[in-house]
């Protein structure tokens, strides 16, 4: 198993603990709301005791802390590649930036204000420009679902601050076609890194 198999196996876990963390948040949250409730309100706690009281809590500051950790553990294994394939830089630099928000997100969950929302963005952004970036690394199909992906992620985030998205879907709603296209795209990476037979796979 080479380095892109590694790297691959850690984008695809990370993906995945990240998005079945926040159902599980979700069906532990009382009177929980897709369209009205942020993702990060499943992991508001002020005190430790909060926290501790809290199983939404406890169950999504983890799964963001780890699974931004593992995130970060496939980018620099991504990274380690690059004087093999040629792959930019800016690609498993972003990542790293993106596990950082990740992990940011959940040891400063929604209590800490605009520290917590400096770190969402840092995230979101991050992630959907490494999108946008693995195009111009990755072999077809994949490479065009991808940029398009990061381009609509990119769109959102704009339409949601500008509030379009949030008047139809609510906060919950308009901010998920952010994050889960993001976790999804993630783990689509991941299949895409394992499934490489050779370094060739991606382009040079």
């Amino acid at each position: 198993m080479n380095k892109l198999h590694v790297a691959g196996a850690l984008f695809f876990v990370a993906g995945l603990l990240m998005i079945v963390g926040i159902v599980t948040a979700e069906a532990t949250y009382p009177n929980y709301s897709v369209s009205q409730n942020l993702i990060s309100d499943l992991g508001r706690a002020s005190t430790l005791s909060d926290l501790l009281q809290h199983p939404a809590a406890v169950i999504f500051d983890s799964v963001m802390v780890v699974g931004g950790a593992v995130m970060i553990a496939g980018a620099y294994t991504l990274y380690r590649t690059a004087g093999k394939i040629s792959i930019s830089s800016a690609l498993p630099f972003l990542l790293i930036l993106a596990g950082i928000g990740a992990m940011g997100i959940g040891i400063f969950n929604e209590s800490f204000g605009d520290i917590h929302g400096l770190f969402t963005v840092l995230n979101i952004i991050t992630w959907g420009l490494a999108a946008i970036v693995a195009f111009t690394q990755l072999r077809s199909p994949f490479r065009y679902l991808s940029v398009i992906l990061g381009i609509f992620v990119l769109a959102n985030f704009v339409l949601f601050h500008l509030g379009p998205t949030v008047a139809v879907l609510g906060n919950g709603g308009a901010e998920r076609w952010m994050v889960y296209p993001l976790m999804l795209w993630l783990t689509g990476f991941g299949g895409y890194l394992m499934g490489t037979s050779s370094e060739a796979s991606l382009r040079s």
